[in-house]
């Protein structure tokens, strides 16, 4: 084929040995392809690099979408408040997925979006296969992920946060007060900003002559009730940890509890530490000591890039991982 000539429905047809319906059928998400002739349709669209023709009918829908691996948590909101507020700034609207798996989205997915005329997507916090993220390069949708669960493919387009600082910073906090048994709760061993908040815990220990101690490790959901459950296993050890640093604040809520229904004071008896400062982290009581994540500019960074990136706009740099923060509040104390 020559390099020359537009990359066409009709070019793309002859060399799969498909008729005309059938490419557009697969560009358009429909449903009655054959799957390996969608395969061989979609492999081509992406090697020649086909564009979508742009026309009157092609104008921008004016649509993100939003797509998550679950929504029930505060955690999620401040995503789509991030989200939805770029999208307004430029006059366009969210539609939230909830896909309740964290396997990534999948082909019955893939045809709602196409169905819909949505001008990119964002993924949060949950996996992409190959298979889909050739998919939507073939429709010609930008997307990007925010929070990725695992290592994001070469050039994908993803926004994240400085985990292992803010890992280290929490951990060197607690031992800048003299504690030097600290409990970790982490999250999901799967998920890569779990093991990069782990990593700068184990830093800061390394780094102040303490030895990290295997039990005092313990791995949550990220969720209240696993803060509550892995609090009380920590407390349950013969000598039990002076401090911990939970990898979310709704798990440093659980340790709170957990911690009330044993009769011991936060700080007096334990410090906590959390991850993510949330807006309910300032109204707890005590208002917790937390590491800031911030949420709302990594989900408007990450709509931003994806609607300039339909404008035809190619971006700086494939991963942006943006500044986290210690936010010091009154449940952490000096042990005494």
């Amino acid at each position: 084929m020559s390099a020359k000539r537009r990359v066409t429905i009709a070019l793309i047809a002859e060399e799969a040995g498909v008729s005309i319906p059938t490419v557009s059928k697969v560009i358009n998400g429909r449903p009655e392809v054959a799957p390996a002739t969608r395969h061989k349709v979609e492999r081509l669209l992406q090697e020649r690099g086909y564009q979508r023709r742009v026309s009157q009918d092609d104008t921008p829908a004016g649509l993100i979408d939003l797509v998550f691996a679950e929504i029930e948590s505060p955690w999620a909101m401040e995503i789509v408040r991030g989200a939805e507020s770029a999208a307004r700034e430029a006059g366009a609207g969210v539609v939230i997925s909830v896909l309740h798996t964290h396997a990534g989205p999948g082909r019955d997915w893939l045809e709602r979006l196409a169905a819909r005329r949505t001008d990119g997507v964002v993924i949060v916090a949950s996996r992409l296969s190959t298979g889909i993220q050739a998919q939507l390069g073939a429709r010609s949708l930008p997307f990007a992920v925010v929070d990725p669960e695992g290592e994001p493919a070469p050039g994908v387009i993803s926004v994240g946060a400085t985990n292992w600082n803010g890992g280290l910073a929490a951990t060197r906090h607690l031992l800048e007060l003299g504690h030097r048994r600290i409990g970790m709760i982490s999250g999901p061993a799967d998920m890569l900003c779990s093991q990069a908040r782990i990593d700068g815990y184990r830093a800061a220990l390394e780094t102040a002559g303490v030895p990290l101690v295997p039990e005092l490790v313990r791995r949550g959901t990220f969720l209240v009730d696993s803060g509550h459950d892995e609090g009380h296993a920590l407390l349950d050890l013969a000598d039990p940890p002076t401090a911990i640093f939970a990898g979310s604040d709704l798990m440093a809520f659980g340790v709170f509890e957990a911690a009330r229904q044993r009769g011991l004071r936060v700080p007096e008896d334990l410090s906590v530490v959390g991850f993510d400062d949330l807006p309910l982290s300032k109204s707890a009581w005590p208002p917790l000591t937390t590491v800031r994540q911030p949420l709302q500019e990594m989900a408007a960074l990450a709509t931003r890039t994806v609607l300039a990136m339909g404008r035809g706009e190619v971006p700086e740099t494939k991963r942006v991982e943006l500044a986290t923060e210690l936010i010091v509040r009154e449940s952490t104390a000096r042990h005494p």
